[in-house]
């Protein structure tokens, strides 16, 4: 909103600025009309001796000789209140109805103006030439050169009207101006200090805070808004409150280990697909496939056993039983029918070159759930041609378990998020592909439960890598 009135302010005061400058430019664009109108001028001047010319161009002969004619030139000229000088082509003066002059020719190269620009002498005189035209031949024979004061050329105008008009275009702008600055200020005492109040309500709400109020005294919009803002936050508080109460009561692990049951089904369906197709050659094969279907379908047994036993607890919490166990044949169980099942999706799966042969406090099958989960999710976001790898090293008293795959990614969005119960993010799978967003936070409950850690770093359309840390006894 800030930054809509400094926008707004700016704009304003331009058109401002702009209105004072057209005025101005009226103004001076009056002063300055008489100099840009010298073509509609000198036409104005044409018309006013255009009976002298036309007098001249008739008698043009005789005038030099004839002295009635000369004086009915003098009395035309004196009407008109311009002095004439009249010459042939070689600037003789042929008449001039100021008998004081004596000159009897004129340098027609310097003398003969036809503009107002070179028409102009000293003392506010112009003396403008027209040519003289013989009225039979259509020849010019000679030149009319008309004196005349600058009065009798440009009409003097009043400029009381513009300066008036410019003055109150002034003193509007001034009081425009004088307005802006207190809606400016109005604003942004009771407008935009307003709302900075509410967004730190709403900061406080948004962090749990709902014990927070606000009180606004004045019962316009503004308090309008506030008074709103203080019943939703009574909604909410009453909603967290109730959410809060039944969140113990709750069986979430029904859903977490129903969400389990869909990858060993999900990899038993698929085998019994493939066999049924054909797609094995021989009994070798078939004892193979079966072999994963009944490790699949192990696993789905247990758990089903953990769904009845869970779904008697309140709490929920999934049991962990750990028991000492060498890690390389536990990693060799559990990687070897995941590997089968990946390679069927056309998805390339890199086993780890070496295992370490490390003895390790753990509980295999809730192992075995984590890495089929972490393998699961890494084929959602992956396709044919695409790797997932995994790979076990030791480092730092910890039996280190990478999951690294070359998929689509995680979203920078969703990194904060990605442990959280539920939690789905904007997926980039295909739609059959999407879980219920248990599976990540089941790992890391699971991982926990063995005194380690899970970790992980995803890249964009670059890949994604989990990193688990069980402790070596």
């Amino acid at each position: 909103m800030k930054d809509w009135m400094r926008k707004w302010l700016i704009a304003g005061m331009t058109c401002l600025v702009l209105l004072w400058g057209c005025g101005a430019g009226m103004l001076l664009t009056h002063y300055s009309r008489q100099n840009n109108a010298s073509e509609a001028v000198i036409n104005q001047v044409r018309l006013q001796v255009n009976a002298l010319r036309l007098y001249i161009a008739e008698y043009h002969k005789q005038i030099p000789y004839d002295l009635k004619l000369q004086q009915t030139l003098r009395s035309m000229a004196q009407d008109q209140q311009v002095s004439l000088l009249y010459t042939n082509l070689e600037g003789q003066i042929l008449y001039d109805t100021l008998e004081e002059n004596t000159r009897e020719n004129i340098d027609v190269n310097t003398e003969l103006h036809y503009d107002l620009y070179h028409a102009k002498e000293n003392h506010g005189n112009y003396s403008i030439a027209f040519p003289i035209v013989d009225e039979t031949t259509n020849i010019q024979v000679g030149n009319a050169i008309f004196t005349m004061p600058e009065s009798e050329i440009f009409t003097q105008k009043s400029y009381a009207v513009p300066a008036s008009l410019f003055i109150m275009m002034t003193v509007m702008f001034l009081i425009l101006c004088f307005l802006l600055f207190l809606l400016a200020k109005k604003i942004r005492t009771h407008m935009i200090g307003r709302v900075h109040q509410l967004k730190e309500y709403s900061e406080a709400i948004l962090k749990g805070n709902y014990e927070n109020t606000m009180e606004y005294t004045t019962m316009d919009e503004i308090g309008e808004v506030y008074a709103m803002f203080d019943q939703m936050r009574m909604e909410i508080m009453h909603h967290s409150r109730r959410r809060d109460e039944q969140e113990q009561a709750q069986k979430e692990l029904v859903s977490t280990i129903s969400h389990e049951l869909k990858t060993p089904l999900t990899t038993l369906t698929a085998y019994i697909e493939m066999i049924r197709e054909g797609g094995c050659r021989d009994m070798t094969s078939v004892m193979e496939y079966v072999e994963v279907m009944h490790n699949n379908a192990l696993k789905m047994t247990r758990l089903t056993e953990d769904l009845l036993q869970h779904a008697l607890q309140e709490l929920g919490q999934i049991s962990v039983t750990l028991t000492e166990q060498y890690s390389k044949d536990v990693l060799t169980r559990i990687l070897q029918p995941v590997g089968h099942y990946v390679r069927s999706t056309g998805v390339i799966f890199m086993e780890p070159e070496h295992i370490p042969n490390v003895l390790i406090h753990v509980d295999a099958n809730r192992l075995e759930q984590v890495i089929t989960n972490l393998i699961s999710n890494a084929l959602k976001h992956t396709s044919s041609g695409d790797s997932i790898r995994v790979g076990t090293v030791l480092e730092q008293g910890h039996l280190k378990i990478t999951i690294a795959d070359t998929g689509k990614g995680i979203l920078p969005q969703d990194l904060p998020f990605v442990f959280d119960r539920y939690f789905k993010g904007k997926s980039r799978m295909k739609p059959e592909s999407v879980g219920t967003g248990l599976g990540l936070s089941i790992c890391k409950h699971i991982i926990e439960a063995h005194q380690g850690s899970i970790s992980f770093q995803s890249v964009p359309d670059q890949g994604t890598v989990f990193y688990c840390y069980i402790p070596v006894r």
